[in-house]
């Protein structure tokens, strides 16, 4: 028999690319509930299944800052695996809108939660971020269950999410998995982003902004977003839960999922102006330092050995990926 994902966030930038992977390499059916109201878009799930058997997808209008009604349920209908992935998740946003992520992130979490606790799921996976670890020193890639010291609005959010999950993982049984994932890009990606940002003012001839000083620069690893949908693949196809167990399980599973190097700020924009054939013009700015962008961490850094060590291996290069995201791009003017 199929079985049935419900992924949260599908018209979102990092759910549109997962739904993709999974409806390609799977014969498994979707149940994407969407508000249309928040950052998801009817563009990118369309984008997601196109050229797919729409048959497999049942797309359900629905915020999840509110539960899921009685009658919704039932169109939902039997689910196996709860693939938690929409939040609200920009760091500036967060500065200036605190309670949006705040509330809105938490209400969500609690709420798939409670669907999970109703249901019994055979699989929760709360996708997370970097950023609940919180700043990584020169030399620091934090692993699996490192201290939670976030650093801004929406890194507390998520690591507010993760918190529920671990409690209903304990307190209720459910099936919990805990993904931290490092910097996305990625066709579709909203230009709010850095990755997106950079490739849309290089590509107009604009200035661009680099983060840090010349001798301090910030750095990330990022990971192109199907990379990150195929570990997520391996990770439901090879490692099921571990349950809650007095004595001995007493923490759910968790996998960092990180690209193959890290790359400053400067680097990344040079690497893009090279695919683009075009002179990068850019300038410095360290609001790291400033007291209204303290929050905004200068380095995030995780250790993805654990997950590799069990067989997972990136399927493109970084570099080889970011091409193909500027080629469609430009292909796709819309998107920029």
């Amino acid at each position: 028999m199929k079985k049935r994902i419900l992924i949260t966030g599908c018209s979102g930038f990092f759910g549109s690319h997962l739904l993709r992977h999974l409806m390609v390499n799977t014969d498994w059916e979707f149940v994407c509930p969407c508000s249309w109201t928040h950052k998801g878009t009817p563009e990118r799930l369309e984008n997601a299944i196109d050229g797919m058997d729409k048959s497999r997808v049942t797309v359900i209008t629905h915020d999840l800052i509110a539960p899921f009604t009685e009658i919704t349920k039932k169109r939902i209908g039997k689910i196996d695996i709860i693939l938690n992935i929409a939040s609200n998740s920009h760091v500036n946003r967060s500065i200036d809108n605190p309670g949006e992520f705040i509330i809105g992130n938490a209400a969500l979490a609690y709420n798939m939660l409670e669907f999970a606790r109703e249901i019994k799921p055979e699989l929760f996976l709360q996708f997370s971020t970097d950023e609940v670890y919180g700043v990584a020193p020169e030399g620091v890639n934090h692993k699996e269950w490192a201290s939670i010291v976030p650093s801004n609005p929406y890194s507390a959010s998520k690591a507010a999410q993760e918190a529920m999950a671990i409690s209903y993982w304990r307190t209720y049984n459910v099936p919990v998995i805990i993904t931290n994932t490092m910097n996305l890009t990625g066709q579709t990606q909203d230009s709010e982003k850095y990755p997106a940002q950079l490739l849309r003012k290089i590509n107009a001839g604009e200035v661009v902004t680099v983060h840090g000083t010349p001798d301090n620069i910030g750095s990330r690893f990022y990971i192109h977003a199907r990379n990150a949908a195929d570990a997520v693949h391996f990770i439901l196809k090879n490692l099921p839960p571990k349950l809650y167990n007095n004595g001995e399980n007493l923490i759910p599973d968790r996998y960092n999922i990180v690209g193959e190097i890290e790359l400053n700020n400067l680097e990344l924009a040079q690497m893009v102006a090279k695919i683009l054939n075009k002179p990068l013009k850019y300038e410095f700015l360290d609001f790291h330092s400033s007291a209204i962008r303290s929050g905004h961490d200068r380095r995030y850094a995780l250790d993805g050995a654990k997950l590799k060590s069990l067989g997972w291996k990136e399927p493109q290069g970084f570099e080889d990926s970011l091409r193909t995201t500027i080629e469609w791009t430009l292909e796709n003017p819309s998107w920029l």
